[in-house]
This record gives C-alpha cells, structure tokens and sequence, in this order.
C-alpha cells in the first residue's frame, strides 16, 4: 500500500469518526440526551466532545497530506 492510498483511507475513517462524535456530541450537548447510554463527563465535558476534536485534528491532518503533492 502505498502513502497516499494509506492517507485516502485515514481520511476516511477519520470522516466516519467526525460523524459519528458530532452525532453524539450534539444530542448531549444541545439535545440534553445520551444518544449512546451511559455517558461520562471529563472536565466538564462530555467524553464525546474530545472524541470530536481529535476526530477533526486527524480528518485535518490527513486531508491535508492527501492534498498536498508530495
């Protein structure tokens, strides 16, 4: 496999990640609902939320190395 076929495909697991955090983020954070079960708070946070940022730190990074020509 070669280096961009591996970034293609973080890219898009990283994508299914943002989704799925930003799904479950948004139902806790403005639905007031657990859309998961029991969820756990972090600082203050729900644990979704920081699964959310580092989603988008990944899905960036790697789209930015798809990007680029290297």
């Amino acid at each position: 496999m070669n280096k961009q076929k591996a970034l293609i495909i973080t890219t898009l697991i990283s994508l299914v990640g943002v989704l799925f955090s930003g799904y479950m983020s948004y139902t806790e954070l403005i639905g007031g609902t657990c859309a998961g079960g029991g969820c756990s708070i972090l600082l203050g946070l729900p644990t979704c939320v920081y699964g959310l940022v580092m989603y988008i730190i990944v899905f960036v990074v790697s789209a930015t190395g798809v990007m680029s020509k290297v």
